[in-house]
């Protein structure tokens, strides 16, 4: 698995086009808070940036620190996730939150081992928020990272559907030894990943590494495997449990199951979305069959 160019080059490029054409997002800029980088990773997951930044400002100004959040519900952090999907995340943030006001004195805990030990973080949050909030040399691999190193050094279209431990030992090898620069280089492939050598529609003429690219010096060969198909969303659990939630989010009063009742006319699909959203522990079942986003740590 080689590119044909020497790594020292392959940085060179990378680092060179990430100078001139990254994104200002706020989390990037050398104001941002370990807390504030903390909350972009969690909301960034599997949500766009258009989409994540101005609730993350929100966010920020409401609960600049995690015992700020930590000190409310955690129906207020689902609440105020508003539309960004996948709503357990603000669960699993609030519970960070939590561990970290209760065993970190209430801040972000610098080392990837620590931030592994807190509710709700995996492998690539840890190793995100360690290397861009505190500078440690770890390996950052997201589906961005994934895709570009797929392309650039296996020549296949896309990775495999989890990472794989060859993977893994590419990303590692390429990650630069000095920690500033390891640092760029895991923000700077995940950039080139994000905004030109995208899923669908590869942007090859931009790439500042076509030249080196395995997948595009073979020709683009198509993606050998079963087809990669887009999510259904109309009439599935996923559309309904969030149209549950949209009811909850907008009540500061507990809502009556009659009004969640109205919402579909499949019942054996509602009630089984909103037990799952019970489960979860996205909402609260009060007496007289009412419901409301969670009020006790407990629940989260």
């Amino acid at each position: 698995m080689s590119t044909g160019a020497a790594p020292d080059r392959l940085h060179r490029e990378v680092l060179e086009w990430y100078a001139v054409s990254a994104r200002d997002l706020p989390w990037r800029r050398p104001e941002a808070t370990p807390w504030g980088i903390f909350v972009s990773e969690v909301m960034l997951q599997q949500t766009p940036v258009v989409r994540v930044e101005p609730v993350w400002r929100i966010w920020l100004e409401r609960w600049p620190s995690p015992a700020d959040l930590a000190a409310e519900a955690p129906g207020e952090a689902v609440r105020a996730w508003g539309r960004l999907g996948y709503p357990r995340r603000a669960l699993r943030l609030h519970a960070a939150a939590v561990a970290m006001t209760e065993r970190h004195g209430g801040t972000v805990p610098p080392t990837e081992a620590e931030l592994l030990t807190l509710p709700g973080v995996g492998t690539y949050t840890a190793a995100a928020v360690a290397t861009f909030a505190f500078g440690e040399r770890t390996t950052v691999v997201d589906t961005n990272v994934r895709r570009v190193l797929t392309r650039v050094v296996s020549g296949a279209e896309y990775p495999a559907p989890s990472p794989t431990r060859a993977e893994l030992t590419v990303a590692a090898g390429l990650v630069p030894a000095d920690p500033a620069r390891a640092r760029t280089w895991s923000v700077a492939v995940m950039e080139l990943g994000a905004i030109v050598c995208t899923a669908r529609v590869p942007h090859c003429t931009r790439c500042p590494v076509a030249d080196l690219c395995a997948w595009q010096l073979a020709g683009r060969p198509a993606h050998q495997g079963p087809a990669r198909r887009g999510q259904a969303w109309e009439g599935t659990d996923r559309q309904l449990r969030g149209a549950l939630m949209a009811v909850l989010r907008e009540s500061s009063e507990p809502v009556p199951r009659t009004t969640l009742e109205a919402l579909s006319d499949n019942e054996i699909q509602r009630e089984r979305c909103l037990d799952s959203l019970v489960a979860d522990g996205l909402v609260e079942p009060l007496p007289g069959e009412q419901f409301r986003l969670p009020a006790s740590r407990e629940a989260s």
